[in-house]
């Protein structure tokens, strides 16, 4: 365009009447208008991107659903109310286990019990097999007031051969001062005649080292056999008895 005028006023002659600095002046005030409208015809092409701006501007309709979302956030914060009915179900969750607990310990009762009779029962057995009736031969020991002889141990010999020997403890003499009776022994013989030997030591009148020994001469039949050992205080004396009865 700024061509086409500088060549209209050519054409009109009036070029000639025009001086260089002013022909100059002009040609560079049209190519500054050029070059504006053109800086203006770049810049046109740039006016959509605020359209194109104007789409996430739309984002928050886009956002909205969201926000519409926070109304359920409502039952969240309402979901407090609820919390007794969780705790109630806890509750009731936690009563359920404790009765299990409980019905548990009461089966672990109940085989404890079973394995304690089991064990007796098989220890009876043990015993009728290991000491039949017919060879089979107990010595039991018991004590009657105690007030001149305090029992520590007990050696038993049958047949000249040595077959038991017994410490007591404190608390077993007690229970035999209480009138228990412990089983000292439990064997086998043979049928026919047998010499049993007891010695017993302790602590005798005036605290003194005592020992003392009984003898019982019996015979074994068919069938178990018992016998006794006891140990009584004689008043006249002031000394302790000892002697071995024959169950019959």
């Amino acid at each position: 365009m700024p061509h086409l005028v500088l060549t209209h006023f050519l054409r009109r002659g009036l070029g000639a009447l025009l001086t260089p600095a002013l022909v100059l002046l002009v040609a560079g005030l049209l190519l500054a208008a050029t070059e504006a409208r053109a800086q203006g015809a770049a810049s046109a092409p740039a006016a959509p991107a605020p359209a194109a701006a104007a789409k996430p501007a739309a984002s928050p309709t886009a956002a909205a659903p969201p926000a519409a979302t926070a109304p359920a956030s409502g039952p969240a914060a309402g979901a407090s109310p609820t919390t007794p009915a969780t705790d109630s179900a806890e509750g009731v969750a936690g009563g359920e286990g404790a009765a299990d607990t409980r019905g548990l310990d009461q089966d672990v009762q109940g085989l404890k019990k079973d394995v304690v009779d089991l064990n007796r029962e098989l220890f009876v057995l043990e015993e009728e097999l290991l000491f039949p009736a017919n060879t089979q031969v107990a010595v039991f020991l018991s004590m009657d007031v105690g007030d001149f002889f305090a029992l520590d141990s007990v050696t038993l010999k049958i047949d000249q051969k040595e077959v038991i020997h017994y410490l007591y403890t404190p608390r077993e003499v007690e229970a035999l001062l209480k009138g228990g009776v412990h089983r000292l022994y439990l064997g086998n013989l043979k049928v026919g005649k047998h010499e049993l030997v007891a010695f017993f030591g302790g602590k005798g009148p005036n605290d003194r080292d005592y020992k003392r020994g009984a003898t019982l001469k019996f015979e074994k039949g068919i069938g178990a056999k018992y016998l006794e050992l006891k140990i009584n205080d004689r008043q006249r004396r002031q000394q302790p008895e000892f002697e071995i009865k024959d169950w019959e």
